[in-house]
């Protein structure tokens, strides 16, 4: 009983993780689609496929702001915690 318990808790943590790697995509189409594109290819927002930016560059943006960036990138995303930043970051760093 004890190694069924355990096994459905390591299943558990693993669909986590999945579950976080999917999340940057859901969060992206949500919130960030209309404007760079569903595929990162732009659209009123810069292109975001390929970027150089690197993963930590893209959260800081995205929970931070970014001096001199228009709307709405000058402030932190509202409703975006660090967690989901971090996935959004790491999905559009998938962009191709």
């Amino acid at each position: 009983m004890k190694r069924l318990i355990i096994a459905l808790f390591v299943v558990g943590l693993m669909s986590n993780v999945a579950l976080a790697a999917e999340d940057g995509a859901a969060i992206f189409k949500a919130k960030c689609a209309m404007c760079h594109g569903p595929n990162g290819e732009g659209k009123t927002g810069p292109r975001l496929a390929g970027t150089a930016l690197t993963a930590d560059q893209i959260a800081d943006a995205l929970t931070k702001g970014a001096q001199g960036k228009k709307a709405p990138h000058a402030k932190p995303m509202a409703g975006l915690t660090p967690d989901q930043a971090t996935a959004v970051a790491a999905y559009v760093k998938s962009l191709k």
